[in-house]
C-alpha cells in the first residue's frame, strides 16, 4: 500500500541563519516530503534562502504571528500527514520518521516532548511544568510537553480545529487540548531540542500575559467545570468555615460569609455554562459523528 504523502510545514520569521540547513536535514531524512515554509513577514533573506534550498514558500505580507503561519501552512499543505516544526534549528529532522511511525501505528497526532532542561530559560521551564501538570489533570492523560511545536498529525484531523487556533505562540496548547477533547489519539515521544540559531521572537514581558492566559485556555478548551469547580468549592468552604467562626464567637452571620457563598454559587454556574459552550464548540467536529 502506498504511504500517505507527507508535508512538512515550517513557520519562519527572520530565520536566514538556519532555514536552509533545516530544509537540507528534512530532505535527508524524508526525501519525498513536500516542504512548505511560511514566511511570516521576514525582513532578511529567509524567503530566498528557503526557495534556494528547495522549499515551497508562502509569504505573509506582514507578520501575523506563529499560529497564523501554522494555519496558512495547514491550509496549503497537500499531504495526508503534516509535520509541524520550527525553522530555527531546535528540532532535529532525524526525529521526523519516529513521529511518522506513531501515525502509521494509528495515532492521530504524535508530539516531540522536550526534556525539562531544554527550555530557553528557567522561567519558561517552570511555566511549562505548570502547564503540563494542569493539562494532565484536565485530560486525565499524561502530557509531558504541552507547548511543543514539533508534531505530526493527520491533516484532516488537524484542519478540523483551525478555527480555534490563535495567531500567536499558543497554538500547540490549543491543538493538543482540542485533540484530547475530540477523543483523538495523541502520542508523545521524547526528543532532544538543540539551542536555537538566532534570536527568539518571544518577548517575556510582552508575551507573559499571553502565557498566563494559556492556563485559562487549557480549561476552556477541555472541561471548564474541572477548573471552576475546585475554585467554587474553595469559596464555599471558606464561607462555611468563616460562618462557623463568627457564629461561635459572636452568634452572627457576617457579610463576608454571604459574599463567599454567593461567589461560590456564581463561579460554579459560570463553569457550568462554560461547559455547555465548550460542548457546542466541538459539535461539528469529529467528536460527534
Amino acid at each position: 500500500m502506498d504511504q500517505p504523502r507527507l508535508s512538512v510545514v515550517m513557520p519562519a520569521k527572520n530565520e536566514a541563519g538556519s532555514v536552509g540547513q533545516v530544509i537540507q536535514g528534512i530532505r535527508q531524512h524524508v526525501p519525498d516530503a513536500e516542504i512548505l515554509v511560511v514566511d511570516d513577514g521576514s525582513t532578511d533573506l529567509t524567503c530566498s534562502l528557503a526557495k534556494s534550498a528547495g522549499a515551497r514558500v508562502i509569504s505573509h505580507r506582514y507578520s501575523m504571528g506563529n499560529g497564523a503561519a501554522v494555519k496558512t501552512g495547514a491550509r496549503s499543505a497537500t499531504g495526508d500527514v503534516i509535520v509541524f516544526m520550527d525553522s530555527d534549528g531546535q528540532h532535529d529532522p532525524a526525529d521526523i520518521p519516529r513521529l511518522l511511525e506513531q501515525i502509521e501505528d494509528g495515532h492521530d497526532m504524535a508530539v516531540g516532548a522536550r526534556s525539562d532542561d531544554a527550555h530557553a530559560s528557567a522561567g519558561r521551564g517552570i511555566a511549562n511544568r505548570i502547564y503540563n501538570k494542569l493539562a494532565t489533570y484536565m485530560t486525565g492523560q499524561k502530557i509531558p510537553d504541552l507547548t511543543s511545536g514539533f508534531r505530526a498529525a493527520r491533516a484532516n484531523r488537524f484542519r478540523e480545529f483551525l478555527y480555534l487556533l490563535p495567531n500567536g505562540f499558543s497554538y500547540p496548547t490549543t491543538i493538543t487540548m482540542a485533540f484530547f477533547r475530540a477523543g483523538y489519539s495523541v502520542k508523545y515521544l521524547p526528543i532532544t531540542a538543540a539551542q536555537r540559531i538566532g534570536k527568539s521572537h518571544i518577548q517575556p514581558f510582552k508575551d507573559g500575559l499571553r502565557f498566563l492566559l494559556i492556563i485559562f485556555k487549557i480549561g476552556t478548551l477541555y472541561s471548564p467545570l474541572k477548573l471552576f469547580f475546585p475554585v467554587a468549592l474553595l469559596h464555599a468552604l471558606l464561607g462555611i468555615g468563616y460562618y462557623a467562626y463568627t457564629y461561635s464567637t459572636a452568634a452572627r452571620l457576617s457579610i463576608a460569609t454571604i459574599f463567599m457563598l454567593t461567589a461560590a454559587v456564581t463561579i460554579f454556574l459560570i463553569g457550568l455554562v462554560s461547559e455547555q459552550i465548550t460542548a457546542l464548540m466541538y459539535k461539528d467536529t469529529g467528536e460527534v459523528k
